[in-house]
Protein backbone atom coordinates (compact mmCIF):
# COMPACT_ATOMS: atom_id res chain seq x y z
CA UNK A 1 0.00 0.00 0.00
CA UNK A 2 0.84 3.44 -0.50
CA UNK A 3 -0.06 6.74 1.47
CA UNK A 4 -0.96 9.72 -1.02
CA UNK A 5 -0.21 12.28 0.80
CA UNK A 6 -4.29 13.68 0.46
CA UNK A 7 -6.92 13.02 3.08
CA UNK A 8 -10.94 12.64 2.93
CA UNK A 9 -13.50 14.74 4.84
CA UNK A 10 -15.60 12.06 6.95
CA UNK A 11 -19.17 13.61 5.94
CA UNK A 12 -20.67 12.32 9.48
CA UNK A 13 -18.11 14.00 11.99
CA UNK A 14 -15.75 15.85 9.97
CA UNK A 15 -12.81 14.53 10.94
CA UNK A 16 -10.30 13.61 8.02
CA UNK A 17 -9.32 10.02 6.64
CA UNK A 18 -5.86 9.45 4.87
CA UNK A 19 -6.58 8.35 1.55
CA UNK A 20 -4.12 4.99 0.91
CA UNK A 21 -3.56 3.10 -2.44
CA UNK A 22 -3.99 -0.74 -1.88
CA UNK A 23 -3.87 -3.70 -4.20
CA UNK A 24 -6.86 -5.53 -2.81
CA UNK A 25 -9.36 -3.18 -3.43
CA UNK A 26 -11.50 -4.56 -6.40
CA UNK A 27 -12.20 -1.65 -8.80
CA UNK A 28 -15.66 -3.70 -9.70
CA UNK A 29 -16.73 -2.95 -5.81
CA UNK A 30 -18.79 -0.06 -5.54
CA UNK A 31 -16.86 2.78 -7.10
CA UNK A 32 -13.63 1.39 -6.24
CA UNK A 33 -12.73 3.15 -3.90
CA UNK A 34 -13.87 2.17 -0.22
CA UNK A 35 -14.02 2.83 3.56
CA UNK A 36 -11.61 0.65 5.48
CA UNK A 37 -13.01 -0.23 8.72
CA UNK A 38 -9.65 -1.84 10.03
CA UNK A 39 -11.28 -3.04 13.18
CA UNK A 40 -13.96 -5.33 11.74
CA UNK A 41 -12.67 -6.46 8.09
CA UNK A 42 -9.98 -9.36 8.01
CA UNK A 43 -8.23 -7.39 5.11
CA UNK A 44 -8.72 -4.07 6.56
CA UNK A 45 -7.08 -5.10 9.68
CA UNK A 46 -3.96 -6.87 8.25
CA UNK A 47 -3.55 -3.78 5.95
CA UNK A 48 -4.04 -1.21 8.84
CA UNK A 49 -1.58 -3.43 11.21
CA UNK A 50 1.03 -3.26 8.77
CA UNK A 51 1.16 0.44 7.65
CA UNK A 52 0.39 1.44 11.49
CA UNK A 53 -2.85 3.52 10.70
CA UNK A 54 -5.60 4.17 13.10
CA UNK A 55 -7.88 0.90 14.45
CA UNK A 56 -10.50 2.07 16.14
CA UNK A 57 -13.15 -0.18 17.03
CA UNK A 58 -16.96 1.11 16.70
CA UNK A 59 -19.04 -2.90 17.33
CA UNK A 60 -18.45 -3.93 20.79
CA UNK A 61 -19.83 -7.31 21.37
CA UNK A 62 -22.37 -8.20 23.65
CA UNK A 63 -20.34 -10.35 25.41
CA UNK A 64 -16.76 -8.68 25.91
CA UNK A 65 -15.18 -12.17 25.96
CA UNK A 66 -15.47 -12.72 22.22
CA UNK A 67 -13.13 -9.33 20.98
CA UNK A 68 -9.56 -9.85 20.76
CA UNK A 69 -6.66 -7.11 20.18
CA UNK A 70 -5.17 -9.40 17.66
CA UNK A 71 -8.04 -9.89 15.32
CA UNK A 72 -10.75 -7.82 13.89
CA UNK A 73 -14.32 -8.23 15.40
CA UNK A 74 -16.93 -9.57 12.67
CA UNK A 75 -19.58 -10.98 15.12
CA UNK A 76 -23.13 -8.91 16.34
CA UNK A 77 -22.93 -6.34 18.96
CA UNK A 78 -23.78 -2.77 19.54
CA UNK A 79 -22.30 0.74 18.04
CA UNK A 80 -19.52 2.61 20.12
CA UNK A 81 -17.71 5.38 18.96
CA UNK A 82 -20.53 6.59 17.02
CA UNK A 83 -21.72 9.37 18.52
CA UNK A 84 -25.39 9.86 18.64
CA UNK A 85 -25.36 6.15 17.21
CA UNK A 86 -23.85 4.44 20.25
CA UNK A 87 -26.20 1.54 21.35
CA UNK A 88 -27.19 0.95 18.18
CA UNK A 89 -27.73 -3.26 17.53
CA UNK A 90 -25.64 -3.55 14.38
CA UNK A 91 -28.65 -5.00 12.94
CA UNK A 92 -30.71 -2.04 12.76
CA UNK A 93 -27.68 0.52 12.81
CA UNK A 94 -27.04 0.34 8.58
CA UNK A 95 -30.65 1.62 8.10
CA UNK A 96 -30.75 4.28 11.27
CA UNK A 97 -27.63 5.46 10.01
CA UNK A 98 -28.81 5.59 6.26
CA UNK A 99 -31.89 7.16 6.87
CA UNK A 100 -29.94 10.13 9.32
CA UNK A 101 -27.88 10.48 5.67
CA UNK A 102 -30.65 11.03 3.76
CA UNK A 103 -31.91 13.42 5.52
CA UNK A 104 -28.81 15.47 5.71
CA UNK A 105 -28.45 15.26 2.09
CA UNK A 106 -25.28 13.64 2.81
CA UNK A 107 -25.76 10.26 1.10
CA UNK A 108 -28.57 7.38 0.02
CA UNK A 109 -29.08 3.63 -0.06
CA UNK A 110 -27.98 2.03 -2.71
CA UNK A 111 -27.79 -1.80 -3.65
CA UNK A 112 -24.12 -3.62 -4.76
CA UNK A 113 -25.12 -6.23 -7.21
CA UNK A 114 -21.79 -9.18 -7.35
CA UNK A 115 -23.16 -9.63 -10.97
CA UNK A 116 -20.77 -8.89 -13.95
CA UNK A 117 -21.29 -9.31 -17.85
CA UNK A 118 -21.61 -13.16 -18.98
CA UNK A 119 -19.73 -13.82 -22.25
CA UNK A 120 -21.97 -16.80 -23.82
CA UNK A 121 -20.19 -17.79 -27.02
CA UNK A 122 -18.32 -20.92 -27.03
CA UNK A 123 -16.11 -22.09 -29.71
CA UNK A 124 -17.99 -25.74 -29.97
CA UNK A 125 -20.10 -27.52 -32.49
CA UNK A 126 -22.23 -28.67 -29.58
CA UNK A 127 -24.15 -25.46 -28.45
CA UNK A 128 -26.98 -23.22 -30.07
CA UNK A 129 -26.11 -21.29 -32.99
CA UNK A 130 -26.04 -17.62 -32.69
CA UNK A 131 -28.68 -16.14 -35.13
CA UNK A 132 -26.19 -13.07 -36.49
CA UNK A 133 -25.11 -13.25 -39.99
CA UNK A 134 -22.13 -10.56 -39.95
CA UNK A 135 -22.70 -8.31 -43.92
CA UNK A 136 -20.04 -5.79 -45.21
CA UNK A 137 -22.55 -3.75 -45.74
CA UNK A 138 -25.13 -3.84 -43.27
CA UNK A 139 -22.63 -5.41 -40.04
CA UNK A 140 -24.12 -7.22 -37.79
CA UNK A 141 -27.93 -8.53 -38.73
CA UNK A 142 -30.44 -10.55 -36.44
CA UNK A 143 -31.93 -13.56 -38.67
CA UNK A 144 -35.06 -12.82 -38.68
CA UNK A 145 -37.89 -14.40 -37.14
CA UNK A 146 -39.22 -16.44 -39.81
CA UNK A 147 -36.14 -18.37 -40.41
CA UNK A 148 -35.50 -19.49 -36.92
CA UNK A 149 -34.41 -21.85 -35.51
CA UNK A 150 -30.53 -21.86 -37.16
CA UNK A 151 -30.10 -25.53 -37.48
CA UNK A 152 -26.43 -27.08 -36.88
CA UNK A 153 -25.22 -28.76 -39.93
CA UNK A 154 -24.06 -32.21 -39.76
CA UNK A 155 -21.31 -32.43 -42.11
CA UNK A 156 -18.94 -30.85 -39.21
CA UNK A 157 -15.59 -32.12 -37.90
CA UNK A 158 -16.68 -31.00 -34.56
CA UNK A 159 -13.28 -31.91 -32.86
CA UNK A 160 -11.30 -28.51 -31.84
CA UNK A 161 -8.34 -27.46 -33.70
CA UNK A 162 -7.12 -24.62 -31.65
CA UNK A 163 -7.86 -22.03 -34.47
CA UNK A 164 -11.20 -21.68 -35.14
CA UNK A 165 -14.58 -22.24 -34.39
CA UNK A 166 -15.86 -26.12 -35.45
CA UNK A 167 -18.65 -24.27 -37.48
CA UNK A 168 -15.89 -21.95 -39.32
CA UNK A 169 -15.29 -25.48 -41.47
CA UNK A 170 -18.90 -25.57 -42.83
CA UNK A 171 -18.21 -23.14 -45.69
CA UNK A 172 -21.85 -23.97 -47.31
CA UNK A 173 -23.99 -23.32 -43.96
CA UNK A 174 -21.39 -20.31 -43.02
CA UNK A 175 -21.69 -18.18 -46.44
CA UNK A 176 -25.24 -17.26 -46.65
CA UNK A 177 -27.53 -13.85 -47.85
CA UNK A 178 -27.64 -10.90 -45.88
CA UNK A 179 -31.47 -10.85 -44.70
CA UNK A 180 -31.12 -7.17 -44.95
CA UNK A 181 -29.32 -6.47 -48.12
CA UNK A 182 -29.33 -9.84 -49.72
CA UNK A 183 -25.35 -9.13 -50.36
CA UNK A 184 -22.72 -11.72 -49.37
CA UNK A 185 -22.37 -12.52 -45.29
CA UNK A 186 -21.41 -14.99 -43.22
CA UNK A 187 -22.72 -16.58 -39.79
CA UNK A 188 -21.67 -16.70 -36.69
CA UNK A 189 -19.68 -19.60 -36.00
CA UNK A 190 -19.45 -19.61 -32.27
CA UNK A 191 -22.54 -21.14 -29.73
CA UNK A 192 -23.83 -20.32 -26.99
CA UNK A 193 -22.62 -21.45 -23.93
CA UNK A 194 -24.74 -24.61 -23.08
CA UNK A 195 -25.73 -23.16 -19.44
CA UNK A 196 -28.32 -20.86 -21.85
CA UNK A 197 -30.25 -24.53 -22.55
CA UNK A 198 -29.68 -25.97 -18.98
CA UNK A 199 -31.11 -22.45 -17.56
CA UNK A 200 -34.78 -22.59 -18.63
CA UNK A 201 -34.95 -26.40 -19.45
CA UNK A 202 -37.65 -26.46 -16.56
CA UNK A 203 -39.91 -25.12 -18.71
CA UNK A 204 -39.78 -26.30 -21.53
CA UNK A 205 -40.41 -29.96 -19.98
CA UNK A 206 -43.98 -28.81 -18.99
CA UNK A 207 -44.58 -27.93 -22.74
CA UNK A 208 -41.67 -29.97 -24.59
CA UNK A 209 -44.04 -30.24 -28.44
CA UNK A 210 -44.78 -26.20 -28.47
CA UNK A 211 -43.51 -25.20 -32.08
CA UNK A 212 -43.84 -22.30 -31.75
CA UNK A 213 -43.37 -20.55 -28.94
CA UNK A 214 -40.29 -21.97 -26.30
CA UNK A 215 -43.28 -23.03 -24.02
CA UNK A 216 -46.78 -21.57 -23.39
CA UNK A 217 -46.80 -19.34 -20.18
CA UNK A 218 -50.21 -20.53 -19.18
CA UNK A 219 -48.64 -24.02 -19.27
CA UNK A 220 -45.66 -23.46 -16.93
CA UNK A 221 -47.70 -21.43 -14.96
CA UNK A 222 -49.80 -24.24 -13.75
CA UNK A 223 -46.64 -26.57 -13.36
CA UNK A 224 -44.20 -24.09 -12.01
CA UNK A 225 -42.28 -23.44 -9.64
CA UNK A 226 -40.58 -27.06 -9.54
CA UNK A 227 -41.58 -28.68 -5.82
CA UNK A 228 -38.00 -29.79 -4.85
CA UNK A 229 -34.83 -29.78 -6.83
CA UNK A 230 -32.15 -31.90 -5.72
CA UNK A 231 -28.71 -31.43 -7.15
CA UNK A 232 -24.50 -31.67 -6.51
CA UNK A 233 -22.95 -28.26 -4.53
CA UNK A 234 -21.44 -27.51 -7.25
CA UNK A 235 -24.19 -26.59 -9.28
CA UNK A 236 -24.69 -23.71 -6.17
CA UNK A 237 -22.60 -20.88 -8.13
CA UNK A 238 -23.19 -21.76 -11.64
CA UNK A 239 -26.50 -23.44 -13.01
CA UNK A 240 -28.42 -22.23 -9.81
CA UNK A 241 -27.61 -18.46 -10.69
CA UNK A 242 -27.94 -18.50 -14.04
CA UNK A 243 -31.07 -20.48 -13.88
CA UNK A 244 -33.10 -17.94 -11.29
CA UNK A 245 -31.42 -15.26 -13.47
CA UNK A 246 -33.08 -16.22 -16.69
CA UNK A 247 -36.36 -16.91 -14.52
CA UNK A 248 -36.32 -13.44 -13.44
CA UNK A 249 -35.91 -12.22 -17.16
CA UNK A 250 -38.84 -14.53 -18.22
CA UNK A 251 -40.65 -13.10 -15.19
CA UNK A 252 -39.81 -9.64 -16.72
CA UNK A 253 -40.90 -10.40 -20.61
CA UNK A 254 -44.18 -11.91 -18.90
CA UNK A 255 -43.78 -15.40 -19.74
CA UNK A 256 -43.86 -16.59 -16.20
CA UNK A 257 -45.08 -15.66 -12.82
CA UNK A 258 -43.23 -17.70 -10.56
CA UNK A 259 -40.13 -15.84 -9.14
CA UNK A 260 -38.07 -18.63 -7.90
CA UNK A 261 -37.74 -21.56 -9.96
CA UNK A 262 -36.98 -24.03 -7.46
CA UNK A 263 -38.30 -22.87 -3.72
CA UNK A 264 -36.65 -25.86 -2.21
CA UNK A 265 -33.17 -26.89 -2.75
CA UNK A 266 -31.61 -30.00 -1.34
CA UNK A 267 -27.58 -30.30 -2.36
CA UNK A 268 -26.70 -33.83 -1.41
CA UNK A 269 -22.87 -34.52 -0.11
CA UNK A 270 -20.15 -36.43 -1.68
CA UNK A 271 -18.77 -39.92 -0.86
CA UNK A 272 -15.14 -39.69 -0.41
CA UNK A 273 -12.31 -41.80 0.15
CA UNK A 274 -9.54 -40.51 2.97
CA UNK A 275 -11.09 -37.20 2.18
CA UNK A 276 -10.88 -36.90 -1.13
CA UNK A 277 -13.28 -37.15 -4.02
CA UNK A 278 -13.49 -40.63 -5.96
CA UNK A 279 -11.75 -40.58 -9.36
CA UNK A 280 -9.35 -42.77 -11.40
CA UNK A 281 -6.76 -41.01 -11.18
CA UNK A 282 -6.08 -40.62 -7.85
CA UNK A 283 -7.11 -44.51 -8.03
CA UNK A 284 -9.66 -44.47 -4.97
CA UNK A 285 -12.83 -45.30 -6.58
CA UNK A 286 -15.01 -48.62 -5.08
CA UNK A 287 -16.73 -50.83 -6.88
CA UNK A 288 -20.24 -51.55 -5.93
CA UNK A 289 -20.17 -55.05 -7.55
CA UNK A 290 -18.18 -57.19 -4.20
CA UNK A 291 -20.67 -55.23 -1.66
CA UNK A 292 -24.24 -56.45 -4.27
CA UNK A 293 -22.23 -59.99 -4.17
CA UNK A 294 -21.93 -60.44 -0.71
CA UNK A 295 -24.40 -58.49 0.78
CA UNK A 296 -27.48 -57.22 -1.67
CA UNK A 297 -27.96 -53.76 -3.34
CA UNK A 298 -30.34 -53.13 -0.28
CA UNK A 299 -27.43 -53.55 2.43
CA UNK A 300 -25.35 -50.92 0.21
CA UNK A 301 -28.24 -48.72 0.27
CA UNK A 302 -29.24 -49.16 3.76
CA UNK A 303 -25.68 -48.68 4.44
CA UNK A 304 -25.30 -45.33 2.87
CA UNK A 305 -28.82 -43.93 3.65
CA UNK A 306 -27.30 -44.74 7.40
CA UNK A 307 -24.41 -42.69 7.54
CA UNK A 308 -25.59 -39.22 7.99
CA UNK A 309 -27.64 -36.32 6.67
CA UNK A 310 -27.99 -36.65 2.61
CA UNK A 311 -26.33 -33.24 2.59
CA UNK A 312 -23.41 -34.45 4.17
CA UNK A 313 -20.62 -36.11 3.01
CA UNK A 314 -19.65 -39.49 3.18
CA UNK A 315 -15.90 -40.67 4.03
CA UNK A 316 -15.78 -44.66 2.66
CA UNK A 317 -14.41 -46.36 5.71
CA UNK A 318 -10.67 -48.58 5.89
CA UNK A 319 -12.36 -51.59 5.73
CA UNK A 320 -14.34 -51.14 3.24
CA UNK A 321 -17.30 -53.59 2.05
CA UNK A 322 -16.90 -55.63 5.40
CA UNK A 323 -18.36 -52.74 7.02
CA UNK A 324 -21.59 -52.83 5.48
CA UNK A 325 -21.51 -56.78 6.73
CA UNK A 326 -21.39 -55.58 10.84
CA UNK A 327 -24.12 -52.66 10.40
CA UNK A 328 -26.39 -53.09 7.45
CA UNK A 329 -27.06 -56.74 6.51
CA UNK A 330 -27.30 -58.35 9.67
CA UNK A 331 -30.17 -55.31 10.06
CA UNK A 332 -32.35 -56.93 6.78
CA UNK A 333 -31.75 -60.74 8.22
CA UNK A 334 -33.18 -59.62 11.25
CA UNK A 335 -36.25 -58.12 9.88
CA UNK A 336 -36.40 -61.08 7.14
CA UNK A 337 -36.75 -63.54 10.30
CA UNK A 338 -39.62 -61.09 11.77
CA UNK A 339 -41.38 -61.21 8.63
CA UNK A 340 -41.02 -65.27 7.55
CA UNK A 341 -41.79 -65.84 11.15
CA UNK A 342 -45.12 -64.32 11.23
CA UNK A 343 -46.06 -64.58 7.82
CA UNK A 344 -48.99 -66.51 8.34
CA UNK A 345 -50.53 -64.13 11.00
CA UNK A 346 -53.77 -62.93 10.13
CA UNK A 347 -56.12 -61.19 11.22
CA UNK A 348 -59.28 -62.82 12.71
CA UNK A 349 -62.10 -60.58 13.84
CA UNK A 350 -61.47 -57.53 16.82
CA UNK A 351 -60.34 -59.43 19.21
CA UNK A 352 -59.14 -58.02 22.93
CA UNK A 353 -55.96 -56.26 23.11
CA UNK A 354 -53.54 -56.47 25.80
CA UNK A 355 -51.55 -53.57 27.41
CA UNK A 356 -48.86 -55.09 25.59
CA UNK A 357 -50.34 -55.45 22.36
CA UNK A 358 -51.90 -51.69 22.89
CA UNK A 359 -48.06 -50.82 23.55
CA UNK A 360 -46.94 -52.24 20.11
CA UNK A 361 -49.83 -50.77 18.48
CA UNK A 362 -49.29 -46.77 19.46
CA UNK A 363 -45.39 -47.70 18.73
CA UNK A 364 -46.35 -49.18 15.33
CA UNK A 365 -48.24 -45.58 14.54
CA UNK A 366 -46.14 -43.33 16.13
CA UNK A 367 -43.29 -44.60 13.72
CA UNK A 368 -45.74 -43.93 10.65
CA UNK A 369 -45.47 -40.87 12.17
CA UNK A 370 -41.97 -40.17 12.42
CA UNK A 371 -40.73 -41.87 9.29
CA UNK A 372 -43.08 -39.71 7.32
CA UNK A 373 -41.67 -36.23 8.99
CA UNK A 374 -38.46 -38.13 8.63
CA UNK A 375 -38.83 -38.39 4.46
CA UNK A 376 -40.55 -34.81 4.44
CA UNK A 377 -37.13 -33.88 5.76
CA UNK A 378 -34.80 -35.87 3.72
CA UNK A 379 -33.79 -37.37 6.73
CA UNK A 380 -33.27 -40.83 5.67
CA UNK A 381 -30.88 -41.79 8.55
CA UNK A 382 -33.23 -40.75 11.25
CA UNK A 383 -35.88 -42.83 9.55
CA UNK A 384 -33.95 -46.18 9.76
CA UNK A 385 -32.66 -45.78 13.30
CA UNK A 386 -36.65 -45.42 14.00
CA UNK A 387 -37.52 -48.47 11.57
CA UNK A 388 -34.79 -50.01 14.03
CA UNK A 389 -36.34 -49.72 16.80
CA UNK A 390 -39.67 -50.37 15.77
CA UNK A 391 -37.81 -53.95 15.07
CA UNK A 392 -35.94 -53.77 18.63
CA UNK A 393 -39.61 -53.05 19.98
CA UNK A 394 -41.25 -56.23 17.81
CA UNK A 395 -38.86 -58.93 19.06
CA UNK A 396 -39.16 -57.51 22.24
CA UNK A 397 -42.81 -57.86 22.27
CA UNK A 398 -42.69 -61.65 20.47
CA UNK A 399 -40.76 -62.39 23.84
CA UNK A 400 -42.62 -60.91 26.24
CA UNK A 401 -45.55 -63.24 25.20
CA UNK A 402 -47.57 -61.23 22.60
CA UNK A 403 -48.89 -62.51 19.22
CA UNK A 404 -51.88 -60.50 18.36
CA UNK A 405 -52.38 -61.43 14.81
CA UNK A 406 -53.80 -58.23 14.05
CA UNK A 407 -50.92 -56.23 15.77
CA UNK A 408 -48.39 -58.36 14.23
CA UNK A 409 -49.98 -58.08 10.60
CA UNK A 410 -50.57 -54.09 10.93
CA UNK A 411 -46.50 -53.92 12.00
CA UNK A 412 -45.00 -56.00 9.65
CA UNK A 413 -47.12 -54.43 6.72
CA UNK A 414 -46.21 -50.83 7.94
CA UNK A 415 -42.68 -51.94 8.29
CA UNK A 416 -42.32 -53.49 4.70
CA UNK A 417 -44.00 -50.15 3.09
CA UNK A 418 -42.07 -47.88 5.11
CA UNK A 419 -38.57 -49.35 4.44
CA UNK A 420 -39.44 -49.97 0.49
CA UNK A 421 -38.16 -46.85 -0.91
CA UNK A 422 -34.75 -47.46 1.05
CA UNK A 423 -34.65 -51.17 0.71
CA UNK A 424 -36.70 -52.35 -2.71
CA UNK A 425 -35.92 -55.49 -3.38
CA UNK A 426 -36.10 -57.38 -0.22
CA UNK A 427 -39.55 -55.38 0.93
CA UNK A 428 -40.79 -56.56 -2.52
CA UNK A 429 -39.66 -60.18 -2.04
CA UNK A 430 -41.42 -60.59 1.28
CA UNK A 431 -44.39 -58.31 0.74
CA UNK A 432 -45.09 -61.40 -2.22
CA UNK A 433 -44.37 -63.80 0.33
CA UNK A 434 -47.04 -62.98 2.28
CA UNK A 435 -49.32 -63.68 -0.60
CA UNK A 436 -49.52 -60.24 -1.65
CA UNK A 437 -49.97 -60.03 -6.16
CA UNK A 438 -49.36 -56.03 -6.37
CA UNK A 439 -46.15 -54.71 -6.05
CA UNK A 440 -45.42 -53.08 -2.62
CA UNK A 441 -44.03 -49.89 -4.32
CA UNK A 442 -48.08 -49.74 -6.05
CA UNK A 443 -49.35 -49.48 -2.56
CA UNK A 444 -50.80 -46.11 -0.36
CA UNK A 445 -48.23 -44.72 1.76
CA UNK A 446 -49.08 -45.63 5.71
CA UNK A 447 -51.39 -43.50 7.46
CA UNK A 448 -50.89 -43.01 11.36
CA UNK A 449 -54.05 -42.69 14.04
CA UNK A 450 -53.07 -39.31 15.04
CA UNK A 451 -53.95 -39.93 19.13
CA UNK A 452 -52.12 -43.29 18.58
CA UNK A 453 -49.26 -41.64 17.51
CA UNK A 454 -48.95 -39.31 19.91
CA UNK A 455 -46.20 -39.00 21.26
CA UNK A 456 -47.21 -38.00 25.06
CA UNK A 457 -49.51 -40.76 26.69
CA UNK A 458 -51.39 -40.70 30.07
CA UNK A 459 -53.27 -42.53 32.01
CA UNK A 460 -56.81 -41.50 32.47
CA UNK A 461 -58.49 -42.76 35.57
CA UNK A 462 -61.88 -43.79 35.03
CA UNK A 463 -65.09 -43.66 37.55
CA UNK A 464 -68.37 -44.61 38.25
CA UNK A 465 -70.46 -43.62 41.47
CA UNK A 466 -66.98 -42.56 42.59
CA UNK A 467 -65.22 -45.86 41.92
CA UNK A 468 -62.31 -46.70 39.51
CA UNK A 469 -63.76 -49.08 36.70
CA UNK A 470 -61.28 -48.44 34.11
CA UNK A 471 -57.86 -47.08 33.15
CA UNK A 472 -57.19 -45.90 29.84
CA UNK A 473 -54.05 -44.72 28.04
CA UNK A 474 -54.98 -41.59 26.40
CA UNK A 475 -53.16 -38.72 24.03
CA UNK A 476 -52.00 -35.92 26.90
CA UNK A 477 -53.91 -33.23 24.57
CA UNK A 478 -57.05 -35.43 24.74
CA UNK A 479 -59.89 -32.68 24.63
CA UNK A 480 -63.06 -33.14 27.34
CA UNK A 481 -65.29 -34.72 24.55
CA UNK A 482 -62.61 -37.37 23.20
CA UNK A 483 -62.54 -38.49 27.31
CA UNK A 484 -66.84 -39.12 27.36
CA UNK A 485 -66.18 -40.94 24.13
CA UNK A 486 -63.60 -43.13 25.56
CA UNK A 487 -64.77 -43.45 28.56
CA UNK A 488 -68.36 -45.06 27.08
CA UNK A 489 -67.03 -46.85 24.95
CA UNK A 490 -65.05 -48.63 27.80
CA UNK A 491 -66.56 -52.45 28.14
CA UNK A 492 -65.83 -52.31 31.75
CA UNK A 493 -67.94 -49.44 32.25
CA UNK A 494 -70.56 -50.48 30.45
CA UNK A 495 -70.82 -53.53 32.19
CA UNK A 496 -71.50 -50.80 34.78
CA UNK A 497 -74.05 -48.73 33.26
CA UNK A 498 -75.90 -51.13 31.99
CA UNK A 499 -77.49 -49.06 29.23
CA UNK A 500 -78.37 -46.36 31.78
CA UNK A 501 -77.11 -42.93 30.22
CA UNK A 502 -75.23 -41.24 33.51
CA UNK A 503 -76.74 -38.36 34.87
CA UNK A 504 -73.95 -36.50 35.32
CA UNK A 505 -70.23 -36.17 34.24
CA UNK A 506 -67.23 -34.78 35.79
CA UNK A 507 -64.21 -34.39 33.50
CA UNK A 508 -60.19 -33.20 34.58
CA UNK A 509 -58.43 -33.40 31.78
CA UNK A 510 -56.85 -35.28 30.72
CA UNK A 511 -56.13 -37.69 33.68
CA UNK A 512 -60.08 -38.21 35.07
CA UNK A 513 -63.77 -38.29 34.27
CA UNK A 514 -66.54 -39.00 36.83
CA UNK A 515 -69.44 -40.31 35.74
CA UNK A 516 -72.06 -40.43 37.86
CA UNK A 517 -75.20 -42.91 37.32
Amino acid sequence: GMFLGRYAVNPVNGEKIPIWAADYVMIDYGTGAIMAVPAHDHRDFEFARQYDIEIRTVIEPLDPAAASPDEPYIGPGVMVNSGAFDGTPVDVAVGVVTEWLEAQGLGRAAKNFRIRDWLISRQRYWGTPIPIVFCERCGEVPVPEEDLPVVLPDDVDFRPTGEDSPLASATEWVNVACPKCAGAARRETDTMDTFVDSSWYFNRYVDPHNEKLPFDPEVADAWMPADQYTGGIEHAVLHLIYARFFQKVLVDLGMASAPEPFPNLLNQGTITMGGKRMSKSRGNLVDPSEAFERYGADSLRLYMLFSGPPEQDFDWPDEGVRSIGRVAYPWLQRVWRLCEDNRDVVSVGNLNQSPLDEALTRQVHRTIRVVSEDFERFSFNTAIARLHELVNHAYRYRAAGGGHPGVMRELIEALLKLLAPMAPHITEELWHRRGHQDSIHTQKWPVFDPDLASLEQVTMVVQVNGKVRDKLEVPAGITEEEMKVRALSSDKVSAQLQGREPRKVIVKPPKLISLVV
